[in-house]
């Protein structure tokens, strides 16, 4: 059995739609750490310790039941109290938390000593309000003012800074004693006889602004919440997944369940649709570019989740030039964001549009819904007019020097210097090591131009609108050639990295031009060169594409963006292989990134980890920041079991193309409920020694699978 490793080890986090808690193992909050309870990207909670007449507790285990509850079971150290010295391991104590609406805490004490105890049970708890910006970068700046007060066994604690108002009301109920408030403390004097069980429940109300989210007021019941209720939605809709080789069907089913709790409600015309949040803790906000990926990938396990995505991001189309926001007409947006540096404007996110790719990929996103689904409401005046904008922004502000390639550069003084997929500033890097100066055109972003002006053009042939159609292939078939003439470095057998400011490549290896065979915008003949040097060993570590090749002199496999591996990155080269028939290069990639998640907790796929090399006594390196659970890193499951399957709809022709190359370690796989249309079937796939042969097993609704 493998070494399993935990990453982020010692913490542990739950949410309820936007709301999050995270703490230490213990449950403790540390406000000197990435720790707490959050609402509206502001830290209600930064401190929280638990003591018995001022002793530390002994933690017995901890972990998180479901997305939204944690339960931490201590015991006792060697306590003295007022009568005598309780030994070690006498008290069992139990902490629930659930967030629903607000968080609410059941506190329970079960005294297993042949005597009665008496203690005072103690909660050190304060409140930063610090912007989650701050609390990441752990530079936390105190800006307004703080006024806590006690009354009632109410203790409220509020923070305004101009027109920003958050708040937090703490309240114990159902207390087995009274509760008073000093030095800084709850405090309950306890007395609990032998065999007896002592209890208190504590509700947690925020306020930010206007909104208050108020706890259930239930103790250690299963609670029902609306994101919940939409989780249980999406599990029991979703394609299901049964294999012999069961890890990979528990990794498929985390996947699931990662990807019901990464949930953000959207409201359109009456109706409620859900999109995935981009990841846990310091993501949970509308991310444009994630939700995007995340709906892509997701389009064989629940095609309907890419609806809410779609009309949140265009219901957030930009419609004016506004640079501190990096915006222009018809562009989609990267970040929105609820913060104090935020609502203050002293932070773009309200939103923020400073990335290149979203707005391009939310057309080849409505292209593939409509495949997937055939709902002709895909293609009606709600869609239609973002569409229009989308494509006006590639030509107008995507290329804004004229040059015929979509380039970025911020014009806000806060804006994100790269805004590709890889957005950290020191991720563009030329073959000696040197930074790259925006503007840059990213190979990958032309070739998703080149995917959404040739499926924008099957939209417009649907529509009617033949001469549009006709026009739109003609500039994909343009840029076709005139990228293949200047992005190809031929010397290298490989695409460069981007164009500079100077029009000159990028000719850094990377794992960028990876991403250009799921396009399809490249010839075959350069596609096996390409795929080659993907596998040579600089680039190809054993668990997956490293992001930077090793033989850069910034190669860095711990860094965030210089070398690591991400999921999501190897899923999209892998089904982009699949797209130009490399069977065998797909299933390399699913090897290696399920054997990595083989030994993360609960094989959940973290965003990113380290790109050290594999050897037959190592594991996979955490990358100690990286979001757990991460959307795109879930969806890269679906993604790779789908390219391994070679899954193709075409919903409107009631189609469903197949072309599975099952490798040795997955022998057999079997998906029911799938849906297409308004049609579901379900498949097994099995080897017959190097043959993968299939069958239908069910189906409801017309389909013809082949």
């Amino acid at each position: 059995m493998p070494t399993k490793v935990s990453v982020n080890s010692g913490i542990i986090t739950i949410n309820d739609g936007s709301s999050f808690l995270v703490t230490a193992s213990d449950g403790s909050i540390n406000d000197n750490l990435a720790q707490g309870f959050f609402v509206q990207d502001t830290r209600l909670i930064s401190y929280y310790e638990i003591s018995l007449n001022r002793n530390p507790l002994f933690l017995l285990a901890s972990s998180s039941l479901n997305h939204h509850s944690v339960l931490y079971q201590f015991t006792n150290r060697e306590l003295r109290t007022v009568n005598g010295t309780l030994p070690y391991g006498r008290m069992l104590v139990s902490i629930r938390r659930d967030i629903v609406g607000g968080m609410h805490e059941d506190i329970d004490i079960t005294n297993h000593h042949h005597e009665q105890v008496e203690f005072q049970l103690m909660l050190a708890i304060r409140s930063d309000f610090a912007d989650i910006f701050e609390v990441k970068a752990q530079l936390i700046l105190t800006r307004g003012d703080t006024e806590m007060t006690w009354k009632d066994g109410l203790l409220t604690t509020e923070y305004r800074n101009g027109s920003f108002l958050r708040a937090i009301a703490i309240e114990p109920t159902n207390s087995s004693s009274q509760v008073r408030y000093a030095n800084g403390r709850l405090v309950f004097d306890v007395t609990i006889a032998p065999g007896k069980t002592w209890h208190t429940c504590i509700n947690f109300t925020a306020l930010a602004d206007s909104d208050v989210k108020t706890p259930q007021h239930t103790c250690t019941q299963t609670h029902n919440t609306e994101a919940g209720k939409q989780r249980d939605e999406f599990l029991s809709n979703a394609t299901k997944l049964r294999s012999s080789n069961a890890e990979i069907a528990g990794f498929y089913e985390q996947a699931l369940v990662d990807m019901g709790a990464l949930r953000i409600k959207v409201e359109s015309n009456g109706h409620n649709f859900w999109m995935p949040a981009a990841g846990i803790p310091w993501f949970v906000a509308v991310f444009g570019r994630d939700a995007i990926i995340t709906s892509l990938q997701t389009m064989a396990v629940y095609p309907e989740f890419a609806r809410g995505t779609l009309v949140r991001l265009a219901q957030l189309q930009a419609t004016e030039v506004d640079d501190w926001r990096d915006a222009q007409p018809g562009k989609m947006l990267h970040e929105l964001r609820r913060d104090e540096l935020t609502q203050l404007q002293q932070l773009p996110y309200t939103p923020y549009y400073g990335t290149v790719d979203t707005t391009i990929l939310w057309i080849v996103t409505l292209a593939e819904a409509y495949s997937w689904n055939s709902h002709l409401s895909l293609l009606q005046d709600e869609y239609r007019e973002p569409l229009e904008k989308a494509l006006t922004w590639i030509d107008k502000y995507g290329d804004f020097d004229g040059d015929g390639f979509v380039e970025y550069l911020t014009r806000s003084p806060k804006g994100l210097r790269n805004q590709a997929w890889k957005d950290s500033g020191d991720s563009m890097v030329y073959p000696d090591g040197s930074l790259v100066e925006p503007p840059i055109a990213p190979c990958e972003v032309q070739g998703y131009v080149y995917d959404a002006w040739r499926r924008a053009a099957d939209i417009y042939e649907i529509w009617g609108e033949g001469d549009h159609a006709i026009a739109l292939r003609k500039k994909a078939e343009d840029l076709y050639q005139r990228f293949n003439e200047r992005f190809w470095m031929e010397e290298e057998g490989f695409y460069c990295l981007g164009l500079d400011n100077k029009k000159q490549q990028i000719q850094s290896i990377t794992s960028n031009p990876g991403q250009l065979l799921w396009p399809s915008i490249i010839p075959q003949e350069r596609a096996e060169k390409l795929v080659k040097r993907l596998f040579q060993k600089d680039m190809w570590c054993g668990w997956g594409i490293r992001t930077l090749s090793a033989k850069n002199p910034a190669y860095n496999p711990l860094s965030y963006q210089l070398g690591s591996v991400w999921p999501h990155d190897n899923s999209i080269i892998a089904a982009g292989l699949k797209r130009y028939g490399y069977h065998e290069e797909v299933n390399r990639i699913a090897q290696g990134i399920f054997a990595a998640a083989g030994y993360f907790e609960a094989g959940r796929m973290p965003e990113l980890f380290a790109g050290i090399e594999r050897q037959d006594d190592s594991f996979p390196v955490p990358y100690p920041d990286a979001n757990i659970p991460q959307a795109w890193a879930a969806g890269s499951i679906f993604l790779l079991l789908r390219s391994i399957l070679g899954l193709e709809a075409d919903a409107p022709q009631r189609r469903l193309k197949l072309q599975p190359m099952l490798p040795e370690w997955l022998p057999d796989l079997e998906l029911t409920n799938l849906a297409v249309g308004d049609a579901t079937v379900a498949l097994r796939f099995w080897r017959d020694g190097e043959r993968t042969r299939w069958e239908i097993t069910d189906i409801n609704g017309a389909l013809q699978v082949e």
